[in-house]
This record gives C-alpha cells, structure tokens and sequence, in this order.
C-alpha cells in the first residue's frame, strides 16, 4: 500500500494545486468534511481522488476500525505498558458503562467529577478561603501533560473566566516560579500541586520552595495546597488532606489528561458549568469519530493528509498556525501531543521503524507569525505543510472590523501558498522601477513565490468551550489514526526517560557528593567551568 502510494506521489511531478480546481469546479466541497458546526478544509493539498481513496485504502488495511473499537472498549491497547488508553472515558459523563479487566470505571469518573466541581464550586463563592480571605489566584504546579493542556485551555477560554486569576509553574528554573509569585499574596494563594505519582522531581522542587514561599509570607499550606495525585500517601506527608486530593487511573496518559482532575485549574477558572461544555464537546467529536465514515471522518482525514504530507511526501515538519489570538499555546500542546506520542523509531512488535514517524511540529498565532516566520514558508526552500484555524466570529462585538481582517489575512495565506507568484507576474511588478535586461530578471526573481505549498483550514464559529473541546479531541484522535496507520504505540514515551536518570547522577556531582568519575570529557568540563561562574555554595547541597 506505501508503494502504491509512492507511486501515486511521483506520478504528481510538477502538478499545481490550483490546477486542481480549473479541473473539478466542485472540488473545495468534495474535499472537505464536517463535524457539527465545525468544517476541515483539505482542498488546498496536491491530494486527488485517487489519492485520498489510496490513504483511506491504507487507513483500512491498517485495522483502524478494531483498534478504535478497542481504545474505546478499554482494551489495553499500550501494549508496552500493558494499560488501557481511556481518556475518552473522562468526558463520557452521559453515556453508559466502560470497563476495564472487567469494572466500569465511570462512578468512580463521575465521582472525581462531582469532587471537583463542590471543591471548584467551594473556591470560586470564598467558602473555601486562604488564611486571610478568599483565594484570589491559583498556582498550578505541573510540568509536560499536567501544564500544557491547562495553560493552553485556560489561555483559549479567557472570555469565559470569571474565578480566581490562574497562574502556571512548569520550569524547574527558579526564575518561572520567582516571576509568578513575585506579585501574589501569599494567604490568599491556592497552590495546585499536578503529579500522578507525586515525585516528579521539577514539580516537587517547585511545590516545596512556593510551600516555603507560603510559610513565609503567612499562609497556611494546610488550607491552601491541593493536589492531583495517585499517591495518598506522599500527598498526606506532603501535608495536603485527603479531601484535597484529586486521582486519576494509569489508563489516562499526561498528554491527554486535562478531561479530569488535571483540569482543575480550567474548572476553577471557568465554572463547573463551562468546563462540563469543554468536554461535552471532546465527547461530540468522539461519536464522531466513531460513527462517520472514513471518508467523512475528520480526525481520520486529517492524520491521512498528515500522512501524505511527512511519511509519502517527506515533508519533515508541521506548522499550526491558528488565527485565534487566545490559542496562543495550542502549537506547544500539539507538539507534545504529537511529538511525544508519535515520535518512535520501532513498531509494536519492536522492530525499526522503516517509514519516518511523526513530523516537527510548531507554529504561533497569526498574524504575528506572518511578520516572522512565513518568510520561510514562502520562499524557502522546505515545503512546509500549513494548517490554518480561523473563527467566524470574535468574544469582541465592538472590534469586529478586526475579526474581519483576521479572516481575510487567514485566507489569503493559504490561497497565497497554493497559488504564488511567477516570474512573468514578478517581472510586470518591478517594470514601473525603469528596470531592464538582468537587473529587471534579478529584481524580479527576489519577488518569485514558487507556491503550490498545501495547506489545510479548520474553521469554527467561535471559540467557546464546546468548539475547544472538539478541537483538541480532533487532534488526539488525529494522533491515534496516524499512530495505528504507522504500526506503532502512541501512548508510551519512554524517550523522556534516559535525560531524567542522566541528571539524577549529575546532580551530586554539582554538590560535590560524587567525584563524577563515569562522565564524559565534555559535560565534565561544562560542570567545572559552570562552577567556576557560579562560586563556591552557589547551588545549595
């Protein structure tokens, strides 16, 4: 099946994509899809029909529909790990049983739910309160999955924000904690502590030095610390009851667990009432996923363009690039959602990878990003696959004029990298200059936009937290598909694992408890010249 699809790609040669359109009149509504309200546009990419029926061929061949079946029917389908990947059930709060070895996990789902929305419910009327009065701001501490989503989402739903101001802490570097606290008050601060297992080490260091931070300034840590852990007993030692402790199962993985009780922060900042629309609507494209046809299915469209694009094509990277000032962070948590997930090098079964797994993915906001970046996706010399978000509507009905020019400079974008520029428009451009012969032919060349660069555009009608909980289910299903077509395990990520245990035996060597004998000549060196900088007694015991 790669082959046939090979062969499909060299067949393309120089084909344009505009070329397509003067072709099929019909083309932008045969290749695209819905979900509810919400549209993906893939017409803009050098995927013809036979093409897509080949992806969807591939897609087939792959057992998607078994190993879907399987994900939402609680078969342990991390295989490496032996667990169940269930983040779906966090947001089936309608809908009937799922089990796991035999239990339905949904009252124990649904009574984590209910504990968070009485605990949220509690801080956000000032019923729950800080030694000196009701919270005002809420430090999560959490780094990878327990950051990322909630940063993104809280950032995403600012209009809808109306408890406590949100704070996040993920760095262990000491200047991301210093910079947070710097203006907060300490007896009316709720700290967050975000750790399944409760010994992530730049999540515990952060926790202790805010709980210091705390003591000093007069809070209480006893009635101003909550945590989201598994691990009673070192939440207890820690000094944070029990009924301040939020748990979620080893069947819901970092990257995709905001649906639970790592939302918390996004609960506490928008309501009980908003955050269960945030994941009635990860649930909505859920029945889609599983109810449309391949053809019609947006996350198995998506992951297949996405296929076309780096594993067919070789196009090495992704950009995200949404039209939505408040998805600001929606690229980082797509990077890790894709790069932690689907960046493997052995299949299932162990054996090398003989295809590229998952692209670079990154991106910003437009339109700052058309002032920095697009450059590159214009002109150089990399094709650099788009994907586009736009809004019909802004939260900001007196600034509409800006909504409007956020759409026409989302469209013209795409249209730009699928139509470009040619010489002979290039040239009609700098005639009026009094240029001629090789000076007009060099002038001109510098204003050359080779275009046919493919790109994709989801559009919504605004962003609300049902639209945002479509959005980032579409993607962790986009992740899926592709991990399934690839042969691989997505929801493992034993690649963060070797830097952790490498730093734990540096680590005493910066405290002079290990000579470091076993290290290399070059981070040997860096240690001394890094403590020559930095003095005796700089970096504690």
């Amino acid at each position: 099946m790669w082959d046939v699809l090979k062969s499909k790609a060299e067949g393309i040669g120089s084909r344009r994509i505009s070329t397509l359109f003067d072709d099929d009149p019909d083309r932008a509504e045969r290749f695209s899809a819905r979900a509810g309200d919400m549209l993906f546009d893939f017409s803009k990419t050098n995927i013809d029909a036979d093409t897509l029926n080949a992806l969807l061929a591939l897609c087939e061949a792959s057992g998607l529909a078994d190993r879907r079946a399987a994900m939402f029917s609680g078969a342990p389908i991390n295989v490496t790990e032996g667990r169940a990947v269930l983040h779906t059930a966090l947001r089936n709060i309608d809908k009937g049983p799922v089990t796991v070895d035999g239990e339905d996990v949904m009252p124990g789902v649904r009574e984590t739910l209910d504990r968070m929305r009485a605990f949220a419910k509690a801080v956000r009327s000032g019923s729950a309160r800080g030694a000196s009065g009701a919270f005002t701001d809420i430090v999560n501490i959490g780094i990878g999955g327990s950051d990322l989503g909630p940063v993104m989402a809280c950032g995403a739903l600012a209009p809808y924000a109306d408890g406590p101001r949100c704070h996040f802490v993920s760095n262990v570097d000491g200047a991301h904690l210093a910079d947070t606290i710097r203006h907060l008050d300490p007896t009316r601060t709720l700290v967050i502590v975000a750790s399944k297992t409760f010994t992530t080490i730049e999540t515990m260091t952060n926790a202790r030095s805010i709980r210091a931070w705390m003591i000093n300034g007069g809070g209480d840590p006893g009635r101003q610390f909550a945590a989201l852990s598994s691990a009673l007993d070192k939440t207890a030692e820690f000094g944070i009851p029990d009924e301040r402790v939020f748990g979620f199962a080893d069947w819901v993985g970092g990257r995709y667990s905001m649906w639970g009780p790592i939302g918390l922060s996004i609960m506490l900042a928008i309501g009980p009432k908003d955050f269960d629309a945030f994941l009635k609507g990860a649930a909505a494209m859920d029945d889609h996923f599983r109810e449309a046809p391949l053809a019609e299915n947006l996350p198995v469209l998506l992951a297949l363009v996405g296929i076309w694009h780096r594993q067919v094509l070789g196009y090495a990277t992704r950009a995200v690039l949404p039209y939505d000032q408040r998805l600001l962070r929606l690229p980082a948590y797509l990077q890790q959602l894709e790069m932690e997930s689907n960046g493997k090098s052995v299949t299932m079964d162990g054996a090398d990878l003989e295809i590229p797994s998952g692209p670079v993915v990154w991106g910003e906001p437009g339109t700052n990003g058309q002032h920095a970046f697009y450059q590159l996706i214009h002109q150089g010399t990399d094709i650099v696959p788009c994907e586009f978000m736009i809004a019909a509507e802004g939260h900001e009905p007196d600034l509409g004029q800006h909504q409007r020019l956020l759409i026409a400079n989302c469209l013209a974008q795409s249209q730009a990298l699928m139509l470009g520029r040619s010489l002979d428009e290039a040239k009609a451009m700098v005639a009026g200059e009094g240029l001629s012969g090789d000076a007009l032919d060099t002038a001109a060349r510098h204003r050359v936009f080779h275009g046919n660069r493919p790109s994709v555009t989801l559009a919504y009608p605004r962003l609300t937290p049902h639209v945002l909980g479509m959005i980032v289910a579409l993607y962790e299903h986009r992740v899926f598909v592709e991990g399934v077509v690839l042969g691989i395990n997505s929801y493992d990520q034993f690649g963060v694992e070797l830097g952790k245990v490498l730093a734990k035996a540096i680590d005493p060597v910066l405290c002079d408890r290990d000579a470091g004998d076993g290290l290399d000549g070059s981070t040997t060196g860096l240690i001394g010249y890094l403590r020559t900088c930095a003095g005796p007694g700089a970096w504690g015991t």
